[in-house]
């Protein structure tokens, strides 16, 4: 199982740019299923540079789309790096999709131990999290793969199935002589 974040602010498309994101929607994702882990509310934040035309518009609480108040940081530092409390909440992700993330962003995300995925502007998060199992389950794509394997070697438990496992006693690293 892999955790994978959506920029969405209708919880069901990937519409959203990284930066300007109010809304991150994460998934907890296996071979065989996706399991809705939970909602991160962000402040909206001006964007700035050459993607800033990715922000969402505005909504009013009366808007289907509405989730509720965004979670404003009490530092001021913090409030004027918009990145800083949503790399926190991703902080366990494998991968975070957007329709567009702003260099600085990138950098930080990757630096992070999180894949940065560019979308389609309204594509479905459903099907994204299909291809996602199945890459899981088949590979196919490479972050599933390396994301699945950090995982792996993430797992508790992983020493106690070694522990289990029968010693074979193997003298082929000696050297030869």
């Amino acid at each position: 199982m892999i955790k994978v974040a959506f920029a969405s602010s209708d919880r069901t498309h990937v519409d959203l740019h990284f930066g300007a994101a109010e809304t991150f929607v994460l998934y907890d994702v296996g071979p065989d299923s996706a399991e809705l882990l939970g909602v991160g509310q962000f402040a909206r934040r001006e964007m700035r540079g050459q993607l800033k035309d990715y922000a969402v518009p505005e909504l009013s609480p009366d808007d289907p789309n509405y989730l509720g108040e965004p979670v404003i940081p009490e530092d001021p530092q913090e409030r004027e790096d918009k990145v800083t409390a949503k790399l926190e909440f991703l902080q366990e992700c494998a991968a975070v999709y957007a329709v567009a993330i702003g260099n600085s962003s990138l950098k930080r995300l990757m630096g992070a131990g999180i894949q940065p995925v560019i979308a389609r502007n309204g594509q479905d998060i459903e099907s994204l999290l299909r291809e996602i199992a199945a890459a899981l389950d088949h590979g196919g794509m490479s972050w599933v793969v390396r994301a699945a394997n950090r995982a792996q070697t993430r797992r508790p438990d992983r020493f106690a199935a070694m522990a289990r496992e029968p010693w074979v006693e193997d003298e082929s690293w000696q050297a030869r002589a």
